[in-house]
């Protein structure tokens, strides 16, 4: 299939205010004649049903949790990107633009990431009126911090929890428009499938998790605002909810699935501690501002740590190694994510590693708390100290903290065109559910940015022109078409409930976690994805054969809930595989040990591999298909990374 990406014609700088003039519009009074689902109420999905609303669609807005308040988005701390240029030490839409395809090691589409950033400087005007409480300087202007992979400040926080004051401003937008009746909230639903109708997405079939009733809903426009799917690795700093259900099931119906193997491995979560964890806690990147990294220079020193015979704080400056200020003086502790969590990893490899499991490395604030006083270090990072010292019961204000890389985002996602509409039309992916902007790595702070700038700032604009064409007619959900994939759904269901075998989900949820960690998770080579495609193979088979699924359909089934999400996961995992093992270069968050250059940095190979991995799901047990859509750097030159 020729993948249109619909990106406009013209200079980079006016791509975005010429196709806003160019695509069709709806008039006011013809809005409210159209229905639009949004799946999903996190920060895309709230503030696209948000402005929905205000546009005068009738929405309907779906969520599994019991308030759209409780979106994974909370999770997210240290900040949201901008170019504002607050600070006046050169930043600029273009600077922005820039650092974001390079971080992305030149992986993402250039007229996508410059619309980002040119939105960017409008999002933070809509949070401010929205009464975000973001930081600000002694004299009341909004204030800046750095974060990695950029030179300049242009990180506007609200201490570290500046996802969950975010969300607050779109839940509150979203609440106003349920008052005026533009909006319907459904919380406690599952989306389950894609209803199609004639080839365009005309609803969705969902079950009430409460219930267990499987429903139908009909619109003229889906949009999926479903997040990513880290938990594909079991640990991951993603709640356990969050999952890759709505947009695995779209792909089944005819949407590509875009680069699964980019995964974003975050360098600064506090490590595991056992068995019993269903998940980690992500520290923010904001603290690499002030907290300097480092383990021992001598293994024997690392071991006497490991052992409880020597405290951090006695081991002397000239036996430790600040490694990322050493090897990358230019960015120091602030080089991106995917390059702090392989160098986190090499030192842990040679034995250097601190904590009993030898599986972490330190974050130190004691030159930062000498500096500049305790009270200021607590003024901009106290929560998150405080939530350090309740899970591991250290005081990082006097011992540095632990930190260890964990998976943590998904730079993949449902492959969407210049609008964020799919290859399913009528279908559209926003937000971390979509591939569009981040290229192999994501910069910290970009995930909110870009949350934003889909639901507030793109969708409102360019679902337009798809229902401009669209008639009137509602679909009934009386349709055969939402008759049939209500009992397909069904039918699912009852196949899981009445497997009844020796393992729980957990189980396998676990085992394909451990196979993705260790085959494709920090690093990668062809042998591992090979063996691990193989291990996947046979865990698809035996929890279709041996998963016990306990309790009924018609009830809270939380066991129910999980094999839904870990069934998909299973075929996910297959795909990531699949997609690693084709491209064998390493760019981003996907290293390939067979490529990178002598100083063990990811080496691209441009020439072969300057394309969106598309994949086409081609029917049950057949092998799914790879479309490429050539990428092509008119405004940036390809080069290594360097952070030197």
């Amino acid at each position: 299939m020729k993948l249109d990406s619909k990106i406009p014609e013209g200079p980079l700088s006016e791509k975005w205010s010429k196709h806003k003039f160019n695509v069709k519009l709806v008039n006011p009074a013809n809005k409210r004649k159209y229905d639009i689902i949004v799946v999903g109420t996190g920060l895309a999905g709230a503030s696209a049903a948000a402005s929905f609303g205000e546009l005068g669609y009738n929405v309907k807005a779906f969520c599994f949790q019991d308030s759209p308040r409780r979106a994974h988005s909370i999770a997210a701390q240290g900040g949201i990107n901008a170019a504002k240029n607050y600070q006046n030490d050169g930043d600029s839409i273009f600077r922005l633009f820039y650092d974001t395809v390079k971080g992305g090691d030149y992986r993402s589409r250039e007229a996508n990431v410059h619309r980002l950033a040119e939105v960017s400087v409008d999002i933070i005007d809509q949070c401010v009126a929205q009464g975000v409480p973001f930081a600000r300087e002694y004299g009341g202007l909004l204030a800046n911090r750095s974060f990695g992979g950029a030179q300049v400040s242009r990180t506007f926080y609200a201490k570290g929890q500046t996802g969950q004051q975010l969300l607050l401003g779109a839940y509150s937008a979203l609440s106003r428009q349920v008052a005026n009746g533009k909006v319907k909230m459904y919380s406690r639903e599952d989306m389950l499938d894609v209803v199609m109708k004639d080839g365009q997405a005309r609803g969705i079939i969902t079950r009430n998790l409460i219930t267990g009733k499987i429903e139908s809903h009909s619109a003229h426009a889906v949009v999926l605002a479903t997040g990513g799917y880290g938990n594909v690795f079991y640990l991951s700093t993603n709640a356990m909810g969050s999952n890759v259900t709505a947009a695995w099931r779209a792909h089944k119906k005819g949407a590509f699935f875009a680069n699964p193997c980019f995964t974003q491995i975050h360098p600064t979560c506090i490590p595991v501690s056992g068995d019993h964890q269903s998940k980690l806690t992500l520290m923010s990147e904001s603290l690499r501002n002030d907290g300097r990294v480092w383990v021992p220079k001598a293994v024997e020193d690392a071991e006497k740590i490991r052992k409880g015979e020597l405290k951090p704080t006695n081991l002397p400056e000239d036996k430790r190694d600040y490694y990322l200020e050493v090897r990358y003086p230019s960015f120091g502790n602030l080089v991106p994510r995917d390059v702090a969590s392989r160098n986190a990893k090499n030192v842990c490899d040679e034995g250097r590693g601190v904590a009993k499991s030898g599986l972490a490395v330190y974050l130190d604030f004691a030159d930062a708390i000498k500096r500049d006083g305790r009270d200021a270090i607590e003024g901009r990072y106290g929560n998150l100290f405080d939530m350090y010292q309740q899970i591991t019961g250290e005081n990082p204000y006097e011992t540095p903290m632990m930190i260890y890389p964990a998976v943590h985002y998904t730079m993949g996602g449902l492959w969407v065109d210049y609008n964020l509409m799919t290859t399913v039309p009528g279908l559209y992916a926003i937000g971390e559910a979509n591939f569009s902007d981040h290229g192999a790595n994501r910069l910290g702070a970009s995930a909110l940015m870009q949350g934003l700038a889909d639901g507030y700032f793109v969708i409102p604009y360019t679902i337009g022109d798809y229902l401009a064409k669209m008639p009137y007619d509602k679909l009934s959900t009386d349709d055969e078409v939402f008759k049939t994939a209500e009992k397909e759904v069904k039918e699912r269901i009852y196949t899981l409930l009445n497997i009844k075998g020796s393992k729980t989900v957990d189980d396998f949820h676990k085992a394909l976690g451990l196979i993705m960690w260790e085959y494709c998770g920090m690093s990668r080579n062809a042998e591992g994805l090979k063996k691990a495609k193989g291990e996947i193979k046979k865990l698809k088979e035996d929890f279709w054969k041996d998963v016990n699924v306990i309790g009924s359909n018609e009830e809270l089934n939380q066991s129910l809930e999980k094999a839904n999400r870990v069934a998909d996961l299973l075929e996910l995992g297959e795909l990531m595989v699949d997609d690693a093992l084709d491209r064998a270069e390493s760019c981003g968050g996907h290293f390939r040990e067979e490529s990178q250059t002598e100083e063990g940095e990811a080496l691209r190979i441009d020439d072969e591999y300057s394309y969106v991995s598309a994949w086409e799901f081609k029917g049950e047990g057949e092998e799914e298909v790879l479309n490429k859509e050539d990428l092509i750097f008119e405004n940036v030159k390809l080069t290594q990374r360097s952070y030197k």
